[in-house]
């Protein structure tokens, strides 16, 4: 088990991971080392994560997603397979992470007394400065 909070892990079962060669740098052994992982994760099949963070963890994959609800991420950032596998696993769980937080529901509030009044006075004296500026009913706008 993996663990990602202290009430939620990951079954390690429900991860495959395969070996691809990487593109980049490498040298002589960039064609014959399978360094890249290819972790793939069932997200509809997990027994192990609950239904609301299964549907945070969907919109958070976004492309990463296929159409059969497997999360699929590429790791060659690294030159070894260990550091790949490690770079991949972290990232799926720092998703799940990410999709265990229940966002907070926004609930609307009315404005407060003491707002409504700083609007208001703040509305009247700009009201008072435009009123300035306009021209007086009987005069003109200055001497000829």
């Amino acid at each position: 088990m993996i663990p990602v909070t202290p009430r939620l892990w990951l079954d390690e079962d429900e991860i495959a991971e395969t070996f691809v060669r990487a593109s980049g740098p490498g040298g002589q052994n960039v064609n014959k080392v399978s360094s890249a992982v290819q972790l793939r994760f069932d997200v509809r099949g997990s027994k192990t994560l609950p239904d609301a963070v299964k549907a945070r963890l969907e919109r958070i994959a976004g492309r990463r997603l296929t159409k059969e609800g497997v999360i699929v991420l590429v790791a060659q950032r690294y030159r070894t397979q260990e550091q790949n596998r490690a770079d991949a696993l972290a990232r799926l769980v720092e998703m799940v992470r990410e999709a265990s937080v229940a966002p907070v529901i926004r609930r609307p509030t009315r404005p407060t007394l003491g707002s409504k009044l700083r609007r208001l006075e703040g509305k009247a004296k700009r009201s008072g400065v435009k009123a300035m500026r306009r021209d007086t009913p009987g005069g003109g706008g200055g001497e000829d």
